[in-house]
């Protein structure tokens, strides 16, 4: 309990940092201690906080920080419990199903003839043609979901190992991971390193998966038209998919047998954004299991670069450039999603959740506090990479 002394011993701790211009006790209502508006005595508003937060541990009390204009805002707040780390019996239930989901998928994945008969056979052969898809998909979305683990630690925020999600028959087998974040970070820069360490690490190993996958594969004609009763399912290009196509095979891929008397620029741009026309008997590459780990790993990165939200681009796009410029860029991001949508209907999905979740952004403790000039470099990267990897017509199907 916070008696009359202790508080006129921490508004004496709090002005030796802090030029107090209006001070509020106690408002049930907001649930702080104390109020205090003003501005803080340096620039360096990053160590002032940890001096703040330092001399407030006697009194159980956590410093908020706030911008109000030109004025800076002081909440003091109860520090909560520190939550019990979960156990990792779940955690590895779920990657043990999700490693069978994900062999499973990588054995049917370009399997020529017939499965034998015998379940345990069955499956021995299937374990057998999917390591190298399961094995590299696995080790990119483990290097995404780790980068925001050890980044969490670094920091000091509480984080749960990886949950991997199975999805058993899926085009991936599994519909990724996710680690969750038990205390709130300290300030913009903890929350961008632990958003950015994500999609960095998984898109570092997805470009070498890419390289080394591409190397395997092969080209070769895609036929004519659908035989009867019979689909075809092309993978969508990213600016850096069809670099690494252009780099291996010499050509930009798929190479149609003609382009309507169009020009390439026009061809490919419409190509590019809705994955139409369908390119029957163009030559490309037929994806070794490692390649198409890799390009899943660049979706998933592109994914989780949208600047929305909770998602990793959520938080490197607010802690870069505010949370109302991404507000304000949200409408436009919803809207497009709602325009790819009618080439490839996985939008639509996303553009449902990110209205439901996509509208509400992680808020640390101190947000005055900005981005050095090293992290902004990083960010403008992350950014670049977003462009680079995302895929605007996913999958096509004829």
């Amino acid at each position: 309990m916070i008696t009359d002394h202790n508080l006129t011993e921490i508004d004496a701790l709090i002005g030796q940092l802090f030029i107090i211009s209006e001070i509020t006790y106690g408002n049930p209502d907001k649930d702080y201690v104390v109020f205090y508006h003003g501005s803080l005595k340096s620039k360096d508003s990053q160590s002032d906080y940890d001096k703040i937060a330092k001399a407030l541990e006697p009194y159980a009390l956590m410093p908020l920080l706030r911008k109000d204009g030109d004025a800076v805002n002081l909440y003091l707040m109860p520090t909560p419990d520190k939550k019990k780390q979960p156990k990792s019996v779940l955690n590895l239930v779920l990657f043990i199903l999700t490693l069978v989901s994900v062999l499973v998928t990588g054995g049917l994945y370009g399997y020529q003839g017939t499965l034998p008969q015998d379940t345990g056979a069955a499956l021995l052969e299937l374990i057998k043609n999917g390591w190298p898809f399961a094995v590299t998909l696995l080790a990119i979305l483990g290097a995404h979901e780790f980068g925001h683990y050890f980044a969490g630690r670094k920091h000091g925020v509480q984080v749960t190992l990886p949950y991997f999600i199975p999805m058993p028959l899926s085009l991936f087998g599994t519909m990724g991971a996710f680690i969750n974040m038990r205390s709130i970070p300290k300030d913009k820069r903890a929350l961008f390193d632990l958003a950015v360490a994500g999609p960095l690490s998984g898109f570092v190993l997805s470009v070498i998966a890419l390289i080394i996958g591409l190397n395997l594969s092969d080209m070769s004609q895609l036929p004519a038209s659908a035989a009867a009763g019979t689909g075809l399912q092309m993978e969508g290009n990213s600016l850096l998919y069809l670099l690494l196509k252009y780099l291996t095979f010499g050509k930009l891929l798929p190479e149609p047998p003609n382009m309507n008397n169009l020009a390439m620029a026009i061809y490919w741009a419409r190509y590019f954004f809705t994955g139409q026309p369908f390119p029957w008997g163009a030559t490309d590459v037929m994806l070794h299991p490692v390649a198409w780990a890799g390009w899943a790993g660049l979706f998933v990165t592109g994914i989780n670069l949208l600047p929305a939200g909770q998602l990793d681009g959520g938080h490197i796009f607010s802690t870069l450039f505010g949370e109302k410029v991404t507000r304000a860029l949200f409408p436009f991001l919803i809207a497009g999603m709602v325009i790819l949508g009618f080439f490839s209907n996985v939008w639509w999905m996303w553009a449902v959740l990110l209205l439901f979740f996509g509208r509400y952004y992680a808020e640390p403790l101190d947000q005055v506090t900005q981005l050095d000039k090293k992290r902004r470099i990083i960010g403008y990267i992350a950014l670049a990479v977003f462009i680079l990897t995302f895929i605007p017509a996913p999958i096509t199907v004829a």
